[in-house]
């Protein structure tokens, strides 16, 4: 893996700075699914199913998606 900077909202970054690491492991698994498929030349379709599919062999399911999307909330 290698590290890039990104531009988040300022709660975003304080939430997730103050995260679990387990959490924080989660989310990166999360946006490196995402930022994947956002380079990828694939139908939006396909780009969601591959995400999905990725993401509960990563053991994000979608109740543990759902959490972490409102854990800032």
């Amino acid at each position: 893996m290698e590290n890039i900077t990104i531009q988040v909202d300022p709660e975003i970054a304080k939430v997730y700075r103050e995260a679990e690491p387990e959490k924080q492991q989660k989310i990166q698994i999360f946006l490196n699914i995402m930022l994947q498929k956002a380079v990828s030349q694939k139908s939006l379709l396909d780009i969601m199913e591959e995400a999905s599919q990725q993401a509960i062999s990563n053991g994000i399911t979608p109740e543990v998606l759902e959490s972490i999307l409102n854990d800032g909330n």
